[in-house]
């Protein structure tokens, strides 16, 4: 689908659906929507308004003919709620909703928009073109590549325009339509690397993807140099696989000196049967989504080039696969990790963690500035916050808070969970330096005590986005499915939001 922009008036605009809005309790629209609502000789006020009632709450549609009066063949009037509610994620949300009914209802091949918000409700026009661009390619996601027979014959919405009348803003219009598109392509990117099945996503795989990512410096690091590093905790996760672990560290670095380095970790678990301490059949169907957080910071490093960021950014994966091989680590076993701490293994299924731990290690090697993980960590996190918040917390509360902002910007939800002391009880071990997993409760605590243990005085925060970064049914601008979760917030934290 393109996604352009054109200068001129709704009304006078040639396409198969032009879309209008209004705000909750305005009874004779203005702007542009007036000006479509009087070429079309009142229709939208005598009969969507006054005659059945359409009050304009968020989300809410009316379809209307506009019986060769203009030269778009249908209107689409769209509820934009309250004005003092109104926000850049509803704009988003909303923007999703039109393209997901001009494809699903209305058949549409042409869109053409009013620029959302920007009139009476005063937003910024390139942030409101940056949050219709985004709903508009986050709703238009589809995963059928292995479909052999398509839906139908229509093939969806060929071009989107955004059209203004004023000159003076369609610069701005533009960029922020580009920067939507990038944000946008990235979070579908993610998606797309979660969707692909775990017998083609394997840790060499995505190793392979994160090497052809142009502009980036991209080193593999195999098993025996991994083991030679000193990283034994994540290599024996990988020993029960037949496709080898693969310790992938890319790196972008901008032309101008950098403002911050910064890390980013992503647990890359290609598939997780839970090793010996298997799972049962119905937790282990979505287990392919288990390197979710990796999906999202190859992504994340995919788009910087793009974005032509002063940051350094490392992103660090360790890609592997845990199986319950003839050699995969057992229940009791103890392993040393990169910083040479002991970890006595209590359950195998507690894998991803072990995995970020070497990770960890050698990202604060590298003397950034700060370090964020991003993982499928634990089941509890899903039970305390369920599918619409990722928790988070880390050892650095300025930066714990960025990164909340970050995310309420980007449409992705954080909530800080606690750390304290007493939750690393669980976690002690008679035989080694402490345990892999501890007590059933406050899991996700328990957790994040366990990653504190190999980061030093950098300032770290992690994320898990167990809950929402595989949903069993659509919320907001997102389908059923992977949701690229987390690509959104970095971005927006990268970029200083």
């Amino acid at each position: 689908m393109q996604i352009g922009v054109k200068q001129g008036s709704l009304a006078e605009i040639a396409c198969d659906v032009v879309v209008v809005n209004l705000f909750e309790g305005v009874t004779h629209p203005g702007g542009a929507t007036g000006a479509v609502d009087k070429a079309l000789d009142g229709i939208i006020t005598n009969y969507a308004i006054e005659k059945d009632g359409f009050k304009g709450k968020f989300g809410d549609t009316y379809i209307l003919q506009t019986y060769g009066k203009i030269p778009a063949d249908k209107v689409l009037l769209v509820g934009l709620g309250k004005q003092e509610e109104f926000d850049f994620n509803k704009i988003r949300h909303l923007s999703s909703k039109v393209i997901k009914k001009c494809k699903s209802v209305l058949k549409a091949k042409t869109v053409c928009s009013i620029l959302h918000g920007a009139g009476i409700g005063g937003m910024d026009p390139f942030e409101v073109a940056r949050m219709i661009t985004e709903g508009a390619l986050l709703g238009n996601y589809k995963f059928d590549k292995y479909k052999s027979k398509k839906d139908d014959e229509y093939t969806g919405i060929e071009k989107f325009e955004i059209v203004e009348i004023d000159s003076s803003i369609i610069g701005e219009i533009e960029k922020g339509i580009e920067m939507g598109k990038i944000v946008a392509e990235a979070t579908n990117h993610a998606r797309d690397l979660v969707n692909e099945p775990a017998d083609y996503i394997t840790p060499s795989k995505l190793a392979e993807i994160a090497s052809s990512l142009e502009g980036i410096k991209t080193r593999i690091i195999d098993v025996e140099e991994a083991e030679k590093l000193g990283m034994r905790a994540f290599t024996t996760v990988g020993r029960g696989s037949a496709h080898p672990p693969k310790f992938i560290h890319m790196h972008y670095k901008p032309e101008v000196t950098p403002k911050k380095k910064v890390a980013l970790v992503g647990k890359g678990v290609t598939f997780d049967s839970g090793g010996l301490d298997i799972k049962p059949a119905a937790s282990m169907v979505n287990m392919k989504d288990d390197m979710s957080g990796a999906a999202a910071v190859i992504s994340v490093m995919k788009a910087l080039v793009q974005l032509k960021l002063e940051v350094e950014v490392h992103g660090i994966v360790a890609a592997v696969e845990n199986m319950p091989g003839s050699r995969a680590y057992k229940p009791g076993d103890v392993l040393v990790a990169k910083n040479g701490k002991t970890i006595e293994i209590d359950n195998t299924d507690a894998e991803g963690r072990l995995t970020l731990a070497d990770a960890l290690c050698y990202a604060e090697e590298l003397g950034v500035d700060e370090i964020v993980d991003i993982a499928t960590l634990t089941g509890a996190c899903l039970v305390a916050l369920g599918t619409v918040a990722s928790g988070i917390m880390g050892n650095n509360q300025a930066l714990i808070d960025k990164l909340i902002e970050a995310g309420h910007y980007g449409g992705e939800r954080l909530w800080a969970l606690p750390m304290y002391d007493e939750y690393f009880e669980g976690l002690k071990s008679e035989i080694a330096d402490f345990k892999n997993s501890g007590s059933r409760y406050a899991g996700a605590s328990v957790a994040g005590m366990f990653l504190k243990e190999f980061v030093n005085e950098t300032p770290w925060a992690h994320i898990d986005i167990a809950g929402p970064a595989y949903l069993d049914k659509e919320f907001k601008e997102l389908s059923k499915g992977p949701s690229g979760v987390g690509v959104r917030t970095l971005i927006n934290y990268l970029m200083g939001y």
